[in-house]
């Protein structure tokens, strides 16, 4: 029976993250829908290549920091529990990797290539596992502490703020630093719009993202004797909260249409599996609300051009999943209990410091080393006639 019980978690895991591998799908098309034609093949490319990076960070030097765990031993080992481990690895590799593909968003049509590259490896490697063993893995003794000072220690199911919070509030100064794309904000004050390039692709980005999240959730149980069906009713109801306000206050704009079950899903994530099925459908609405006016905010008032809103999308929405769960996850809100508020407001807090010194640190020495942003020629022609050489529909080329 153990065997079976072992063979049948693996299986479970495994789904889960080729779930979540599929939504790297999602985020791709969401930012090829997004940006402008000259700049789809950078998004598809910068998203594969990233993952690579981000393996190669995670399996050697992030995986260790927030779990203390090496792959350092012979094949006759690793395979223990039918390679449980391994597949736990790929799992949660899965969730360090969408930090960088959250961050390409805010910075697509105006980055290099190789410093993001560059950046990815840092971020993956050394600051995402710094925070993601404090919260997941009980490091520093911060956890015992929360628990010892409110009864209750931090509570993030699936990421709420320890993945989605974490990669908007990094994206924030990359974006910042980055600053906006020439000729977005004019001096006479005019704004020029840059729609979206193609909003199919941009829905099939959303559709990908909102199929797998249930993957992403549901198998952050990591064990098949721990999935809650809960878990699966609260994504859907926080996803379809999340995109009702947003087509109401998005004036049924598709753009926002589309991003709002996914605010609803981020925020979501770490109280999915306390909370009652109408709490989670009004902390979905909430996130929904948050980013059409944040994202108006940050684009037209405060002229912060984070393309496709990752800093209202993630960060903000992951903050407000992070303290949402501390309310709606209470018993006298109809949750399941067992969580607390201050240690929710505490590290989501922390969650966010350590993510604006993190990636302004990333992101301010490679500006000053290595330069963060492509020439203005380079951007007039669009990263992918500067990068990669070809463009996503070759029309100048001739018919042979």
């Amino acid at each position: 029976m153990d065997a079976l019980k072992t063979a049948n978690d693996t299986l479970f895991i495994l789904l889960g993250a080729i779930m979540v591998l599929a939504m790297h799908a999602g985020f791709a098309f969401l930012e090829v829908g997004t940006v402008r034609k000259k700049n789809q093949v950078n998004a598809l490319v910068k998203i594969l290549t990233d993952f690579g990076v981000s393996t190669i960070a995670y399996f050697f030097i992030g995986y260790g920091i927030a779990y203390g765990v090496n792959f350092f031993a012979g094949a006759e080992t690793l395979v223990a529990k039918n390679g449980f481990e391994l597949t736990k690895f790929f799992f949660l590799l899965t969730f360090a990797a969408a930090i960088p593909a959250i961050i390409s968003g805010g910075i697509a049509e105006r980055a290099k290539f190789n410093p993001q590259l560059a950046a990815t490896f840092l971020i993956v490697g050394f600051v995402y596992p710094f925070f993601e063993g404090i919260a997941w893995n009980q490091a520093f003794g911060i956890q015992a502490w929360l628990k010892a000072s409110f009864g209750e220690e931090f509570h993030d199911f699936a990421g709420s703020v320890v993945v989605h919070a974490m990669g908007g509030w990094i994206a924030l100064p990359a974006v910042l630093l980055l600053g906006a794309r020439h000729g977005r904000y004019r001096k006479s004050g005019e704004i020029s719009a840059h729609p979206p390039s193609s909003i199919p692709f941009l829905a099939l980005g959303a559709w990908i993202l909102t199929v797998g999240w249930f993957g992403f959730n549901v198998m952050s149980a990591q064990t098949l004797d721990k999935i809650s069906g809960l878990v699966a009713l609260n994504s859907l109801m926080a996803m379809v909260g999340g995109t009702l306000v947003a087509l109401v206050l998005g004036r049924n704009d598709p753009g926002f249409v589309h991003n709002g079950p996914l605010a609803g899903l981020v925020a979501v994530c770490a109280g999915s599996d306390l909370m009652h099925p109408m709490g989670a459908l009004v902390v979905g609405g909430v996130a929904g609300a948050l980013f059409v006016v944040m994202f108006t905010l940050t684009q037209n008032r405060w002229k912060i051009d984070d393309v496709l809103g990752v800093w209202p999308l993630h960060g903000l929405c992951g903050a407000w999943g992070g303290i949402a769960a501390g309310i709606f996850g209470s018993k006298a809100l109809g949750g399941l209990g067992g969580i607390a508020f201050m240690p929710q407001l505490i590290m989501t807090a922390m969650a966010i410091g350590i993510a604006l010194v993190g990636g302004g640190a990333v992101y301010g020495m490679l500006k000053v080393t290595m330069g963060l942003r492509l020439d203005q020629e380079e951007e007039y022609e669009g990263a992918d006639l500067s990068i990669h050489k070809i463009t996503a529909t070759p029309e100048r080329e001739p018919n042979w």
